[in-house]
């Protein structure tokens, strides 16, 4: 299997951990302040994002969703308001990121449409030809092995299904470049040390970005796994892009 450039990007430059143990610690670091900085970072529009991608699946009215590198289940929860499927299941290698959603879920009254596993992307634990869709929210950057990870959301979804991915992207045009360049490199790690006391996930979030296959070279990917109709789309002068494609 081919491996990329973003798979080698790391949080914690002098850790012996893999790339997914290493996530793994961020992310339980961070997730008491997981979504506010979301919120905080994107000035909010990260959830006008996420319901743009979630419209693409309106049509197919799945009853059964996958929601991978589901975090604190924020993407998991609007795909259950949205589409009003029978069950979501969201799964995720942090548990310190599941223990906020699943406080999330009680508060909500969720605790039955929608269910929060601690489990690899790259080895989910459901058969072949299980849901009717899958989902994930600024996720595949964190995989360890892009291509293993993909191919596994692949067999766990129905033939037909289809796979949403909303991720940050860096932005099309020259002259907005170097704004978001400082913003990348400059705010967001500052308020990463700030609110969360993270300042190493926050940088890695940018380095990660930098690095990842996006766009067109993402869709290509897709293809190559045998998925079908693959395409991609921009959002907010490119520093977001929704991609959908069928197994």
């Amino acid at each position: 299997m081919n491996h990329y450039p973003h798979d080698s990007v790391v949080p914690y430059k002098v850790s012996d951990g893999t790339k997914k143990e290493q996530v793994r610690t961020m992310f339980d670091k961070i997730a008491f302040r997981y979504d506010f900085m979301n919120r905080f970072l994107s000035l909010g529009i990260d959830q006008k994002w996420r319901k743009k991608a979630l419209e693409l699946l309106r049509s197919d009215r799945p009853r059964a969703i996958l929601d991978v590198a589901t975090g604190t289940g924020d993407f998991a929860i609007m795909a259950s308001g949205m589409l009003k499927p029978e069950k979501v299941v969201g799964i995720d290698i942090s548990e310190g990121m599941l223990e906020v959603g699943r406080e999330k879920l009680k508060k909500a009254g969720l605790e039955q449409a929608i269910e929060l596993r601690c489990e690899d992307s790259e080895a989910i634990s459901f058969e072949a030809d299980t849901f009717d869709a899958a989902t994930v929210a600024f996720g595949v950057r964190n995989f360890e092995d892009l291509e293993a990870g993909l191919l596994e959301i692949k067999r766990v979804i129905k033939p037909g299904a289809k796979l949403i991915v909303v991720e940050s992207t860096k932005p099309n045009s020259k002259m907005v470049y170097p704004f978001y360049k400082l913003y990348m490199n400059t705010v967001t790690p500052g308020m990463g040390k700030l609110v969360s006391k993270n300042k190493e996930a926050y940088q890695y979030l940018n380095n990660s970005v930098q690095k990842f296959p996006e766009k067109k070279e993402f869709v290509n990917i897709l293809n190559k796994l045998g998925y079908r109709n693959a395409f991609y789309k921009t959002m907010t002068l490119g520093v977001c892009t929704i991609y959908c494609a069928e197994k």
